[in-house]
């Protein structure tokens, strides 16, 4: 399934942003936990969300709006996750 194939629903951007973060943050937390050089290198966490915005900036393109909404509104789940992440 090609990605410009993907329905133009918010549900599917929420799964979509959900989803793209977690495969590359998995890996950079087992990295991080594991390298004592990037122990706190906390920035590497904030690229793997950081990829939702790439994903949203190529769906607006394609204008499947609805799709890019979702995407936007995970990403702001994540960054309150990151956010509680810091502070507790």
């Amino acid at each position: 399934m090609k990605i410009a194939n993907i329905k133009n629903t918010v549900w599917n951007g929420l799964l979509l942003g959900f989803i793209v973060p977690i495969i590359p943050g998995v890996i950079v937390w087992l990295v991080m936990q594991n390298v004592l050089v990037l122990k706190k290198a906390d920035w590497l966490l904030i690229l793997c969300v950081a990829l939702n915005a790439w994903l949203m900036n190529y769906f607006f393109k394609q204008n499947k709006d609805n799709v890019a909404r979702g995407i936007i509104s995970v990403t702001f789940l994540w960054a309150f996750a990151f956010f509680y992440y810091k502070v507790f």
